[in-house]
């Protein structure tokens, strides 16, 4: 899914606060998540969504480990 409107930014957001993120950061993140995704996907000749679900773990491992502190 690549993100291409504010609807499915806003379903990422959603995603984003599911997994951790601050409720307020979500919709700002989301949209550098997406951009980030692009670039790895290019980058790393993967899928955009290979690329988001990569990231998408990383940060839920941080929001986790930021838990247990």
């Amino acid at each position: 899914m690549i993100p291409k409107n504010e609807a499915e930014l806003a379903s990422l957001a959603e995603t984003l606060k599911r997994l951790g993120c601050p409720k307020e950061k979500a919709t700002g993140m989301a949209a550098q998540l997406d951009i980030r995704a692009k670039q790895l996907a290019q980058e790393q000749g993967r899928s955009h969504e290979e690329a988001l679900a990569h990231l998408l773990t990383l940060m839920q491992t941080g929001w986790a480990a930021q838990g247990e502190s």
